[in-house]
């Protein structure tokens, strides 16, 4: 588990990350009764319980503290242990009402998948998307929309930022006190700074990645590849506005 931020981990479940957000005294007063402690952001494929738990043990954090896990979007290798995790610790998952209403049937997606340009997304398409996945279905508690503030992860809380293109329902997470940016799949930095393998639209999905480089923040996290450190809302812009996109999409 890899520590990002004073309240941000990122947990490295093969191709996939997940993140963990950690309330740290003093706490903030939410106006909703939230109970201080981590927040799960998505849970990798199916089977990641005992390995989600094994790195939060190992870095010191007990699993029961997880209070609630929040899914950026409906893919299979972001929900796939949701209903796991959830009934294991009976914890509540939230996420945007698009994404509840895939999960909720047990469904990671309905439109068809768009391939970004290049060979590498090419074949990590034909090998580990195009056949799709299942999910165990699990109920979405409290449906995220564009701009609340969830008052977790600093005193500033976290901004729920809706960012379509990648797939329905999904969402950016900014921790706006540690100004870090929870990208999940509206684009990937897992051979640089580039599209993600598939949209089901990749403009909307490009509109969405300039509308959430628009806000303050200096790091992001991505669901593949690794962190950008420094100056990211600049280097998302930069490499999506529209007369680089030109280059990215040959």
């Amino acid at each position: 588990m890899k520590k990002i931020t004073q309240h941000l981990y990122q947990l490295n479940l093969g191709f996939v990350n997940a993140f963990i957000i950690e309330d740290i005294a003093p706490f903030p007063d939410p106006a909703d009764g939230l109970v201080p402690g981590l927040t799960l952001v998505d849970t990798g494929t199916p089977g990641n319980l005992s390995r989600i738990f094994a790195q939060l043990k190992k870095a010191g954090k007990d699993p029961r503290d997880i209070r609630r896990i929040i899914i950026t979007h409906a893919h299979t290798d972001h929900t796939g242990s949701a209903a796991a995790i959830s009934n294991e610790l009976n914890i509540p998952v939230w996420a945007h009402a698009d994404t509840a209403r895939l999960v909720e049937q047990g469904r990671p997606g309905e439109a068809s998948l768009q391939v970004s340009p290049g060979l590498a997304n090419l074949l990590i398409y034909q090998l580990f998307i195009r056949r799709g996945g299942t999910i165990d279905a699990f109920n979405i508690t409290r449906r995220l929309i564009d701009g609340e503030i969830i008052p977790i992860g600093g005193p500033d809380g976290v901004k729920v930022i809706y960012t379509p293109g990648h797939s329905a329902g999904h969402l950016a997470l900014l921790l706006q006190s540690d100004r870090v940016l929870i990208a999940a799949d509206i684009c990937a930095n897992a051979f640089g700074l580039n599209w993600s393998t598939v949209y089901e639209d990749r403009e909307p999905g490009r509109q969405s990645i300039l509308k959430a480089a628009a806000f303050d923040f200096d790091k992001a996290v991505f669901g593949h590849g690794s962190p950008l450190t420094s100056t990211a809302n600049a280097r998302l812009n930069a490499k999506f506005a529209p007369r680089a996109v030109a280059n990215l999409n040959r």
